[in-house]
């Protein structure tokens, strides 16, 4: 079910309806104003939309203020176990600030924080991690870790209620897929608030982009979920770009092409890994959004590039271009690729038409042979 509250960080709305917003976090030292900078100016070109430093030390927050100034997104201030270090991120005029109350230093630490965020109509992320759950949760979280997650969220849920506090979002993130669905499930049925999903320290790339995929994947198709991070072992970059395709996946969000790519059999005379791998590393600088089809044969080839903007599909010699369910060419394969793109291109710079789509009415392997007949351009 989609959030019925929302919170606003710098701008950027999140929850009651809005689009999930993708968001990451610096791997920098925060004190190292150029370093961080450049980090967020790099996750910002990738489609990153608020961004989180951490702030351990009294240096980390000296530098907030000339990286609030540089940062062409919102940027949320991490803060764990010194309530006066979010107090200076406060005043720093950061976007956000993520606090853990069980951590902070007590109730009235928390009030301290709370009463300066509403002061300049912050909002905050409180929540709980299955890693750092409170002492007294221990023997629940034995008998059910997402219970004892969801009932960590609550208590601090209920105590900036208490503080007629409302203007936050909540995680209740796990290193373990099922108990992270479980919990957010449950979290979902019993608050109003947005939610921040997460499989948190997911992994390296190809780990962690799986475990995050099946976890946020599911909650989002359910309409859970209304900021995402992708936590990965890896340049934060990746983290975007993998939120993105999750997203994308689902039809929730647009950001640059999407690509169809079949997985390769004994029918692929082209090599359709490597002809898939150089379209990809192609797509990457196009910010529009377009689907484009690689394939490698002619069971599937006309019959998926058909169904998407563009499309190739490859033979021993040649190859042919698709364009919104038409055959445009047969090509050498050697200019396979270029062909594409230059067709792309074109119809990028005409405003991006998309004509109305004939039915394939042909079987595809039919369709494929009579399109041999047309001659090499």
């Amino acid at each position: 079910m989609a959030s019925e509250r929302s919170v606003t960080v710098g701008g950027v709305q999140i929850g009651g309806g809005a689009p999930p917003v993708v968001q990451s976090m610096t791997l920098t030292k925060t004190h190292d104003v150029e370093a961080t900078t450049a980090q967020i100016a790099a996750l910002a070109s990738a489609g990153c939309e608020i961004v989180r430093v951490a702030v351990p030390k009294s240096e980390d927050a000296d530098a907030l203020p000339r990286i609030v100034r540089f940062s062409p997104i919102p940027v949320i201030a991490d803060i764990h176990f010194n309530a006066s270090l979010a107090l200076r991120a406060i005043d720093a005029g950061v976007a956000a600030v993520r606090i853990n109350p069980g951590n902070i230093g007590g109730a009235d630490k928390v009030e301290q924080v709370v009463r300066a965020a509403k002061a300049k109509g912050m909002p905050m992320r409180i929540g709980a991690n299955s890693g750092s759950l409170p002492k007294h949760l221990a023997d629940l979280a034995r008998q059910d870790q997402a219970e004892a997650l969801v009932e960590a969220a609550l208590e601090e849920v209920r105590l900036l209620e208490s503080l007629d506090y409302r203007d936050f979002k909540i995680s209740v993130k796990s290193s373990h897929v099922p108990t992270m669905i479980r919990a957010y499930r449950l979290l979902a049925e019993k608050v109003p608030y947005p939610l921040h999903l997460g499989v948190t320290e997911a992994g390296t790339p190809f780990a962690g982009s799986i475990k995050s995929a099946v976890g946020m994947g599911a909650l989002l198709a359910d309409g859970i979920g209304d900021t995402i991070r992708v936590s990965l072992t890896a340049d934060p970059v990746e983290e975007v770009r993998t939120a993105f395709e999750i997203l994308k996946a689902l039809g929730l969000r647009e950001r640059g092409p999407v690509m169809i790519a079949c997985p390769s059999c004994g029918r692929d005379n082209v090599g359709v890994q490597q002809l898939a791998e150089r379209v990809e590393e192609r797509l990457r600088t196009y910010p529009q959004a377009f689907e484009v089809a690689v394939l490698g044969c002619a069971v599937n080839g006309p019959g998926e590039a058909g169904d998407a903007d563009f499309g190739i599909a490859g033979g021993r010699d040649v190859g042919f271009v698709y364009a919104h369910g038409r055959v445009l060419k047969k090509v050498s394969s050697d200019i396979l690729v270029d062909e594409l793109f230059h067709e792309i291109d074109n119809w990028i710079a005409d405003g991006m038409f998309r004509p109305k789509r004939l039915k394939m009415g042909k079987p595809a392997a039919l369709a494929m042979a009579e399109a041999s007949a047309i001659p090499l351009e």
